[in-house]
């Protein structure tokens, strides 16, 4: 079995996620008492959002090329970074890195086109939600990608960074998000990417009008899927 190594810490709360679905994939796969070989280094969330409202991407940069320095030092045989925006940074991190990065985007497309859909709904912090480092692998992959408009993007951010990032989990708020989840359907979407790692906190199949791919689900199952390869 491979060694894991996660970066993770934005948010913990969806970092509990993926170390709880690894192990428990794990014990499902192989039985007794197996559990995955993980090393995870939990960076300051504070630290990172302060820096993405000054536009200040260099310096999560390296804040997360020392994390993963640190776990590719420690034996990691690949990283796993517990987040979708900080995946705009991968470019930046693998130069300083010999060991791979399971990128998100990529997990995400091979689950959804395994579902035969071809058009999806993307939900995420506005970083995703507009710029390329996740819409261009989908499309790269083959998806054709639909993102929300101006004001529920506004929503959509809003609830992930003031909400669900502080671990609030409101009513009216999955509400909203089922309204633009509906709205998309409306648009000739096929399925929704729950494209933030806490989205799935909020939204479960059952709330939804579009089959949902919640990328913490399929990041972590991924990263299993690597380390047993």
């Amino acid at each position: 079995m491979k060694t894991i190594g996660i970066i993770g810490g934005m948010s913990w709360e969806s970092t509990v996620t993926y170390y709880e679905i690894i192990n428990k994939e794990v014990v499902r796969r192989l039985g007794g008492f197996h559990s995955a070989k993980i090393l995870m280094y939990s960076v300051d969330f504070a630290e990172l959002e302060e820096n993405m409202g000054k536009g200040n991407w260099q310096g999560n940069a390296e804040i997360l090329t020392d994390a993963a320095a640190r776990l590719e030092k420690a034996g990691a045989d690949f990283i796993v970074i517990a987040t979708n925006t900080m995946h705009k940074l991968v470019p930046d991190i693998e130069k300083k890195i010999s060991i791979p990065i399971l990128h998100i985007a990529d997990a995400a497309a091979s689950a959804i086109k395994q579902n035969g859909i071809k058009k999806v709904g993307l939900l995420g912090t506005r970083f995703t939600m507009t710029q390329d480092f996740v819409i261009e692998r989908l499309k790269d992959a083959g998806l054709e990608v639909l993102v929300p408009d101006e004001r529920d993007m506004e929503i959509v951010d809003n609830v992930i960074f003031n909400e669900l990032c502080l671990g609030k989990i409101l009513d009216t708020s999955r509400n909203e998000y089922k309204r633009i989840i509906e709205k998309m359907k409306q648009q000739g979407a096929e399925g929704v990417i729950l494209g933030c790692t806490e989205i799935g906190m909020l939204i479960k199949d059952e709330d939804s009008a579009l089959p949902t791919f919640d990328t913490t689900i399929i990041h972590a199952t991924a990263a299993v899927n690597e380390a047993l390869r």
